[in-house]
C-alpha cells in the first residue's frame, strides 16, 4: 500500500464544492449528490487537474423537488451514478493533506465530507489549512458585494451566472477570489481615491445561491453579521475540523488597517502584500458570535438590547390589540443595498404578547450554530386567535416573498399536524450570544410561583438541559416574542424569536 501523501509534498489548493439534497424533515440530514474540485497552483493561481461525479443517495426519494429547485439534480440524473463510497478513494486523494478552499465550506462541505465517510466506515481525509472565502471576503469585501453569496459576487463582477454545479461553482470561486484580491491590490495604492467613491460600485442582489442553507440568506430576508475581529481582517479556517462546527479561526492581520495601536504619525506604511510579514502574525481566535451569519439580523441585535435593557416591553401588541386589517408586511432597506421584510402591524414593526402558553414539546438543542453552542427552541400549543394573526402575517410576507423569486419554499409559521397533535402549534427560538467563548440566553427568563410572584432567573452558565428541565411539555409559559422572516436552507418563513419568557409553576 503506497504511504499517504504528507502534506510538504502536496502544495496545491484544493477548490471543492458539493452539491446535496435539502433534508425534508428533522434529524434527515444531507445526501452528496455531486463533488468537484480542481486543484490549484498555489503561486500562480491556475487550474492543474479538475475532477467531477454525480453521487448516487442511499435513498433516492431524498432527493426531493426542493433538492431540484436549489441545484436542478434530479432523480434521474443519479440512479446511474456511482455511490460515495464507490469515488471515496479519488475524493480522498484529492483532499487529504492539501489546503482545502471554497465558498462556506467550514459550516457546510467539510462536515459533509466528514458525515460521508464515516457513514462507510473510513476515516475522512484532513486538511493542512483551510480557507473559506465566505468569511475571508467578507472581510475584506463585504461592505461592496451585498450579502455575499456566490451569485450576488458574479454577479458584481458580470462574470457570469452561478450554475450551482460543482465544477462550475469552483471555478467562479476561484475567479471571485481572483476578482477581488485584484481590486484589494489596486486600492491598496491609491487607498484615499480608489476607496473613496463607492458609488462606483454598485451593490448586486441575488435571490437564490444553492448552497443557501450555510451560506447568506436572502437579500431580502437577512444581513452579514460582523465578525468579532477588525472588519479588515480575512479569516482561515485550521485543518482541524470535528464533528461539530466549533472551529477556531485564524487571522491574518495586516499592519496599520484601522487598529487601535496604528501608527498614524509614522508615514511609512509597510507593504500590505509582504507575506513575510503576515505570516509571523497568524493568531487564533475563538468563534465568538453565537448567532450565525445567516441568521442575526440588524433588527434582532436591537430586540436583543431591548430584552437586556427594559422590564416594560413597550411595544408588545396582545393579541385582543391586534387588528388583522393592520398587518402588513413591507421590503425595507437593509444591509448596503439590500432589502428585507419586515412585519408591520399599521407602521410599527410587529411584536407580540402571549400568556398562559401551553408547552408541547420542551426545550430542543439537537442542532448546534456556528459557535458551536445548542439552537434552543421549543413547541407551544397556538389558540385560534394567535393563529388567525400569524396567518395573516404568513400571507402578507409570502405574497412579498414570492415577489422576490427566491427558489426557497415557504414554510407556514402555523404547524397543523393533526395525525399526531390535536392542537395548531408554534416553535419559539430562545436567542443566544456568547462573548469570549462565553454563551448565554438573550432572552430574560422569569419564573412566576403558584402565589403569583414573579423572579428574573440568573443563571451561571449556559446549559440548554438546566433550561430543558424548566421548559418542559405540559407547563404554561407567558412569552413575548418578535416576528422575524428568515430563508434559510432552501426553507422560509417566519420565526418566532423570545425576548421575554415568564416559566409558571408547576
Amino acid at each position: 500500500m503506497a504511504p499517504t501523501p504528507t502534506s510538504d509534498n502536496r502544495p496545491e489548493i484544493c477548490f471543492f464544492d458539493l452539491e446535496t439534497t435539502v433534508p425534508q424533515r428533522r434529524g434527515q440530514g444531507y445526501s452528496i449528490l455531486e463533488f468537484g474540485a480542481i486543484l490549484v497552483c498555489p503561486k500562480r493561481l491556475v487550474e492543474l487537474h479538475s475532477y467531477s461525479s454525480l453521487v448516487r443517495p442511499d435513498d433516492l426519494s431524498f432527493v426531493s423537488p426542493a433538492s431540484v429547485r436549489c441545484n436542478g439534480i434530479t432523480r434521474e440524473a443519479v440512479v446511474s451514478a456511482p455511490s460515495f463510497s464507490e469515488i471515496a478513494d479519488k475524493v480522498h486523494d484529492l483532499l487529504h493533506g492539501r489546503v482545502w478552499a471554497g465558498h462556506n465550506i467550514v459550516r457546510f462541505d467539510c462536515v459533509r465530507i466528514r458525515e460521508a465517510f464515516e457513514k462507510i466506515g473510513r476515516a475522512p481525509p484532513e486538511p493542512k489549512g483551510i480557507i473559506d472565502s465566505l468569511a475571508l471576503l467578507t472581510q475584506r469585501f463585504g461592505r461592496r458585494a451585498g450579502n455575499m453569496k456566490m451569485a450576488t459576487l458574479a454577479n458584481y463582477f458580470e462574470i457570469g451566472v452561478q450554475s450551482h454545479r460543482s465544477l462550475d461553482d469552483v471555478r467562479m470561486n476561484l475567479e471571485v477570489v481572483k476578482y477581488c484580491a485584484t481590486v484589494l491590490f489596486l486600492e491598496s495604492s491609491l487607498p484615499d481615491i480608489l476607496t473613496g467613491n463607492p458609488q462606483g460600485s454598485p451593490i448586486s442582489q441575488s435571490s437564490d445561491d444553492g448552497k443557501s442553507s450555510p451560506e447568506q440568506p436572502s437579500p431580502n430576508m437577512h444581513t452579514l453579521s460582523s465578525s468579532p475581529t477588525s472588519e479588515n481582517v480575512p479569516n482561515l479556517s485550521p485543518a482541524g475540523v470535528g464533528n461539530s462546527e466549533h472551529h477556531p479561526r485564524i487571522s491574518l492581520l495586516t499592519h496599520h488597517i484601522g487598529g487601535a495601536n496604528a501608527d498614524v504619525s509614522n508615514p511609512v506604511q509597510p507593504d500590505p502584500f509582504n507575506m513575510g510579514l503576515l505570516r509571523n502574525e497568524i493568531k487564533t481566535e475563538a468563534l465568538q458570535s453565537d448567532v450565525t451569519m445567516e441568521e442575526k439580523t440588524e433588527q434582532e441585535s436591537q430586540d436583543i438590547d431591548i430584552a437586556e435593557g427594559s422590564s416594560s416591553y413597550a411595544g408588545f401588541l396582545a393579541l385582543d390589540e391586534v387588528s388583522l386589517t393592520s398587518v402588513n408586511a413591507s421590503l425595507v432597506p437593509y444591509y448596503h443595498g439590500t432589502q428585507r421584510i419586515k412585519l408591520l402591524h399599521e407602521n410599527d414593526g410587529l411584536q407580540l404578547f402571549c400568556p398562559c402558553l401551553r408547552v408541547r414539546f420542551g426545550v430542543n438543542g439537537k442542532f448546534l450554530n456556528q459557535g458551536g453552542w445548542p439552537r434552543l427552541s421549543f413547541v407551544v400549543d397556538a389558540s385560534p386567535s394567535l393563529c388567525e394573526i400569524l396567518n395573516a402575517c404568513d400571507n402578507a410576507a409570502k405574497t412579498i416573498f414570492e415577489d422576490c423569486r427566491s427558489s426557497s419554499v415557504w414554510k407556514p409559521i402555523v404547524g397543523r399536524n393533526y395525525r399526531y397533535i390535536n392542537n395548531p402549534t408554534v416553535r419559539l427560538h430562545i436567542p443566544t450570544v456568547a462573548n469570549d467563548n462565553i454563551a448565554r440566553y438573550a432572552a430574560e427568563i422569569h419564573k412566576k410561583d403558584s402565589s403569583g410572584t414573579v423572579q428574573k432567573l440568573v443563571f451561571s452558565k449556559f446549559d440548554a438541559a438546566e433550561l430543558g428541565n424548566l421548559i418542559r411539555g405540559g407547563i404554561f409559559v407567558d412569552a413575548f416574542f418578535s416576528l422575524d422572516t428568515y430563508d434559510y436552507q432552501q426553507n422560509a418563513g417566519i420565526r418566532l424569536v423570545a425576548k421575554k419568557l415568564v416559566i409558571h409553576s408547576d
